[in-house]
C-alpha cells in the first residue's frame, strides 16, 4: 500500500507481511509455517489453525516462488493472446478481460503474455514452472502455439479450433451454425440473393480461425438452400467500404440482404451508404450482424445479431483447466450454441410491382343497323307467345 503524506508530500512503502512475522505471530518456527501452509508435512491441526489464522491477520500469502519450490501451486494461470497488427482491440481485450473474471472466481491469477512473448514467453513460464495451466487465444488455424503446448505437457484450453484438435480441449462460438442461422432467417423471408461483408483479405490469408469458419459456414448453408453466395472482404478504411458496396448494389442483381462479419467501424460506414444511395433497412435491404462483441442496438438502426459473447467460452476454458488440475477432466471440443437477437432489420422480401394495366380510351358508339335492332324485338315476341 502506497501512503503518501500530505504535508511533506512523500511517499513511502507500508511493510509486507513475511514468513518470519507469520512465525513470531502465531508463536512456530519459520519451517512450521511453511509445512502449515504447503500441506507438505503432517502438522497438529491446532497449530496449522494458528498458523493460517496469523497468516490471514497478518495479510501474508506464499510468493510463487517459493510455491514452485514446494512443488505446490501458484494460483497463476498464462494467457498467451498475441496482439497482431489486424488484431481488433476492442474484441481482442473483451476476451482476456472475460478470462481474467472467470479466473478470479476460482481464485486464480492471469499472467497475460502478447506479441513475441506467445511462444518465446509461454516456453519460459511454463519451464520455470510459474503457471499452473494455459489458456490459447485467437487460435489460428495452422498455430505454432498448439505443438507447443502439446511438447510442454502443462493442462492447456484452447480458445479456438485449430485444424489438428487431436488430444486438447477447445472451446468456441459454433461459427458454421452461427452463419448457417442467419441465412436461414433470411431464407425463410423470401431473401434469394444474401451477401456477405467479411473481414479484410488478409485475415483469412494468415489462417484466422473464426471468420475462415463462418464464411465456410454460409457458403455452405447456402448452397445446401440452392442460393448463389457472394462475399466481399473490404479493408477498414472508407474507400474500401464504398467500393464494396458499389460491387454489391450497383449491379442488376443487387443483393436483398446483408450479412455482415466485420467491425463496428465497417458497419456503421455500410449503412451510412445503404442511405446515401436511398436504401432503408429493412424497407429495401435487410441486415443482420454475425458473431459481433459489440452493442448493435447503438448502430442506426439497430441490427438483428447473432452475438460473440466472451464469458461463455472464457468461463468454459477456466472451468476446464481447474477440473484437468484436479484430474477430473478429457480433451473434447466444446461448441457454444448461438443465439439470435431480434432488432427489427429483417422484413419479408417486397413483391415486385406488378405493371400498370393500360387504360384504353372509351369506344365512340355506333348507330345500330336494322337487322340488329329488330332481333330483339322478334326474340321478345317470340317469348311472349304461349304454347299451342
Amino acid at each position: 500500500m502506497t501512503v503518501t503524506s500530505t504535508e511533506q508530500h512523500e511517499t513511502r512503502e507500508s511493510p509486507m507481511a513475511n514468513i518470519h512475522d507469520v512465525a513470531r505471530a502465531a508463536g512456530v518456527s519459520i519451517s512450521t509455517v511453511s509445512y502449515a501452509l504447503s500441506g507438505k508435512r503432517s502438522i497438529a491441526e491446532s497449530t496449522r489453525r494458528r498458523v493460517e489464522e496469523a497468516a490471514r491477520s497478518l495479510g501474508y500469502q506464499p510468493n510463487a516462488a517459493g510455491r514452485m519450490l514446494a512443488g505446490t501451486r501458484t494460483r497463476i494461470l498464462a494467457l498467451t493472446a498475441p496482439l497482431r497488427e489486424d488484431t481488433y482491440a476492442p474484441a481482442h481485450m473483451t476476451f482476456v478481460l472475460a478470462v481474467a473474471t472467470a479466473a478470479r472466481r476460482h481464485d486464480y491469477d492471469i499472467l497475460l503474455l502478447t506479441e513475441d512473448e506467445a511462444t518465446k514467453g509461454l516456453r519460459r513460464v511454463a519451464s520455470s514452472r510459474l503457471v499452473d495451466g494455459i489458456i490459447v487465444l485467437d487460435v489460428s488455424v495452422h498455430d505454432e502455439r498448439v505443438a507447443l503446448v502439446r511438447e510442454l505437457g502443462v493442462p492447456s484450453a484452447l480458445i479456438g479450433i485449430p485444424d489438428d484438435p487431436d488430444g486438447l480441449y477447445c472451446v468456441d462460438l459454433d461459427f458454421e451454425a452461427a452463419a448457417a442461422l442467419a441465412v436461414d432467417r433470411l431464407a425463410d423471408v423470401g431473401h434469394r440473393r444474401i451477401a456477405l461483408v467479411g473481414h479484410p483479405q488478409e485475415i483469412y490469408d494468415r489462417g484466422s480461425n473464426f471468420p475462415l469458419r463462418l464464411r465456410d459456414g454460409y457458403l455452405a448453408r447456402m448452397r445446401e438452400r440452392g442460393l448463389e453466395p457472394v462475399v466481399v472482404t473490404p479493408d477498414t478504411s472508407s474507400p474500401s467500404v464504398r467500393a464494396a458496396t458499389a460491387e454489391l448494389f450497383d449491379g442488376a442483381d443487387a443483393p436483398t440482404a446483408l450479412l455482415l462479419h466485420c467491425q463496428e467501424s465497417v458497419q456503421t460506414t455500410m449503412l451510412d451508404l445503404l442511405r446515401e444511395r436511398g436504401l432503408s433497412v429493412p424497407g429495401d435491404v435487410s441486415v443482420v450482424t454475425v458473431a459481433s462483441t459489440f452493442d448493435t442496438t447503438r448502430l442506426d438502426p439497430p441490427l438483428d445479431v447473432i452475438p460473440l459473447l466472451a464469458p461463455p467460452s472464457c468461463e468454459a476454458a477456466v472451468d476446464y483447466l481447474v477440473r484437468a488440475l484436479e484430474g477430473d477432466a478429457a480433451p473434447r471440443i466444446e461448441l457454444v450454441a448461438p443465439e439470435y437477437r431480434a432488432f427489427g432489420s429483417i422484413a419479408p422480401v417486397a413483391a415486385p410491382a406488378l405493371p400498370a394495366t393500360p387504360v384504353l380510351p372509351a369506344a365512340a358508339a355506333t348507330p345500330a343497323t336494322p337487322a340488329t335492332a329488330a332481333a330483339p324485338a322478334a326474340t321478345a315476341t317470340s317469348d311472349l307467345t304461349p304454347a299451342l
